[in-house]
């Protein structure tokens, strides 16, 4: 008997990000939050590493006033946005993630400058 996997490959299209990278087809709910997970797990380790360079750009600055720079900010949702809308993501999802995930390393950098 043919696997789930086998069967849904044949009757459904697999699915292509905008770069032209398939996804993996699941047949239960289980194998996308595994997939999911893995995933989270790499967002993780890549947010961890720039951490490290956020506490690097810390010692460049003088005081708490000088971590926030807005068009700094600005630059990089705006190229967010634009890859968003190449790699097949919503470029309001992605700049909401970008920009809640900006906000929480600058009020860490902030304590840091203090220091």
């Amino acid at each position: 008997m043919p696997s789930c996997a086998l069967l849904l490959a044949a009757l459904l299209p697999v699915p292509v990000s905008a770069q032209g990278q398939a996804t993996s087809c699941c047949c239960t709910l289980g194998e996308v939050r595994t997939n999911i997970d893995r995933i989270d797990d790499q967002i993780l380790r890549l947010m961890a590493e720039r951490s490290r360079y956020v506490a690097q750009a810390g010692r460049f600055k003088t005081s708490a006033a000088s971590v926030r720079d807005e068009a700094r900010i600005h630059q990089i949702l705006t190229r967010i946005r634009e890859k968003a809308a190449r790699e097949g993501v919503e470029p309001d999802v992605a700049e909401a993630t970008f920009r809640a995930m900006v906000e929480g390393f600058t009020t860490e950098e902030s304590r840091q400058v203090r220091r």
